[in-house]
């Protein structure tokens, strides 16, 4: 496939993802607006931050006047998981993509891009993931605009509602694969139980959520790497 097919590729895969990014955004939107940010400020943060995790908790702490110090710490904390989700695909890059390549997917690494990403046999052409960028960035923050702008005009179940959406999206990701393969299915449903687990006992309370995912990320990840080792294909020169 030519760069321009990668990218019309990329562009069709994500328009979901930018349907689902707007909906969710309009919330973030509103949250923007209820701890005083212009329509201005709440769209660049969403230009510029790809993490929906992320900018709700910058904006409540903003909300709550805290330091510049707890907001920094917090969005270390809450999008930590981005940096192993760029060592990841590092690893599906052909070795000689140019660095200008790898720092515009690292910068806009999501779960959704991540997880159409890795899921490409084979090498990964970064024009794929370039071309669901062009759909979901604009949807992202075109999101968040609408939502300073309409405020709380918008019942709080209407938007709740069009962010289903984006779970059933990201969860389309996984179950194909999960049909094909045993084990997939298998770290799946040890995912879903122990997420569930670490979330619902007081034991982990002290865990920030951030953390949480990362831990069991590793933990899981690692798990699976000992027990369950993929042989990589030989290929031809």
């Amino acid at each position: 496939m030519t760069k321009l097919q990668y990218i019309k590729k990329g562009l069709r895969d994500g328009i979901p993802i930018g349907l689902g990014y707007f909906a969710v955004s309009l919330a973030l939107g509103i949250s923007a607006r209820n701890a005083g940010l212009s329509a201005f400020q709440a769209t660049l943060t969403s230009a510029l931050i790809n993490a929906s995790a992320g900018e709700y908790v910058g904006f409540a702490l903003i909300a709550a006047n805290s330091s510049y110090f707890e907001v920094a710490l917090m969005e270390l904390i809450a999008n930590m998981r981005y940096l192993l989700m760029s060592c990841a695909l590092t690893q599906k890059l052909a070795p000689d993509t140019p660095l200008r390549h790898r720092l515009l997917l690292g910068f806009y690494v999501t779960d959704e891009i991540f997880g159409l990403s890795v899921a490409v046999e084979g090498k990964l052409s970064p024009f794929y993931s370039v071309g669901m960028i062009l759909v979901a960035a604009p949807g992202w923050a075109g999101g968040t605009l609408l939502g300073v702008l309409l405020g709380s005009i918008l019942p709080v179940r209407v938007v709740s509602a069009l962010g289903v959406a984006l779970f059933a999206m990201f969860i389309a990701v996984f179950i194909p694969p999960a049909r094909k393969n045993k084990i997939i299915a298998l770290l799946v449903g040890v995912s879903f139980a122990l997420s569930w687990a670490v979330n619902r006992l007081s034991a982990f309370d002290f865990v920030s959520p951030g953390m949480k995912t990362i831990a069991l990320t590793l933990i899981i990840a690692g798990a699976a790497a000992l027990l369950f080792p993929v042989k990589e294909e030989a290929h031809e020169e």
